[in-house]
């Protein structure tokens, strides 16, 4: 089976959908968070990732961490692959999100969080992220 069967597969927005209806809202986003970190990090550098953000933005908009989380996802996409992205959206980012590009590999990024990154330790990451693609 490959990525885009996956991505297809109806059965994945069905479930995302259901555990959202549990009583234990907290145990349900969890689970459903955990399963959008994995799967956002296995599509995201296929194209195929742009239809499953569309599905599963659906399935969680009653959800403002679980969409948020997926707004996130893209945005490290884009920096990630250096494709089109703001500056303001990434210093306006989550400390997940700003802490996971500061160890990345955009150097723009890199340098954004370096000076301007939310806690000490975005900042410092940042930094020694950028000493270490420096020193090679």
């Amino acid at each position: 089976m490959n990525v885009d069967d996956i991505v297809r597969n109806p059965d994945e927005i069905d479930l995302v959908s259901r555990v959202l209806t549990d009583p234990d809202q907290t145990m349900a986003r969890s689970a459903v968070l955990r399963h959008l970190d994995r799967r956002a990090a296995d599509l995201c550098p296929s194209p195929a990732y742009e239809e499953w953000v569309q599905v599963m933005t659906q399935a969680t908009i009653d959800h403002p961490f679980l969409a948020q989380r997926l707004r996130e996802w893209s945005l490290f996409r884009a920096v990630t692959l250096k494709l089109s992205w703001h500056p303001d959206d990434l210093l306006a980012s989550s400390n997940w999100l700003q802490l996971k590009t500061a160890a990345g590999t955009n150097t723009e990024a890199g340098k954004i969080l370096a000076g301007a990154g939310r806690t000490k330790r975005i900042r410092n990451t940042a930094r020694t992220c950028l000493d270490h693609r420096s020193e090679n």
